[in-house]
């Protein structure tokens, strides 16, 4: 285990079959207490790892800006599966930090897009590698075949 995670805070059910009658319900069997359950860890362990307080969505940001370059608000936040008013907060949060500054769009002066800054780039970057620090501690307990596994059917579900 990774620094001051209560594993005993998140209780973790081990797999059972599935009742083969189908009468009984049992909240712990449920995809939904399951995901949950198993997002709760991941954010524990998000606020140990993550650098400078960034948060999940203003890490998800930030990775895709370095990925992609400049783009518009409304292209981040769909890139970052963000809503429109989430990805708003962010950047400004992110902007009050100093770590994306917004420019005309040189063929479209009606448009604003977001970059990194120089400060920016070198956050992000230390994020990433704490970044793959935390799916390390998120996905320990599983083989390499299973963590390919998993992530092949998260991607699957979430569409």
């Amino acid at each position: 285990m990774g620094k001051g995670l209560d594993r005993r805070r998140i209780r973790i059910p081990k797999a059972k079959e599935p009742d083969a009658s189908g009468d009984r319900y049992r909240l712990e069997e449920q995809v939904g207490y399951l995901l949950r359950t198993a997002q709760q860890r991941h954010t524990a362990i998000f606020s140990e790892e993550m650098p400078l307080g960034l948060t999940p969505t203003q890490f998800a940001a930030l990775s895709k800006l370095k990925e992609v370059g400049p783009c518009s608000q409304n292209q981040l936040g769909r890139l970052t599966a963000m809503d429109v008013a989430t990805i708003k907060g962010v950047v400004d949060r992110l902007r009050a930090r100093h770590l994306v500054v917004t420019m005309p769009d040189s063929t479209d002066r009606r448009r604003m897009l977001i970059d990194l800054t120089t400060t920016g780039h070198k956050t992000v970057t230390e994020a990433q590698r704490a970044g793959k620090a935390i799916t390390e501690r998120t996905l320990e307990m599983l083989s390499s075949r299973e963590r390919v596994s998993l992530l092949r059917l998260l991607a699957k579900i979430s569409g």
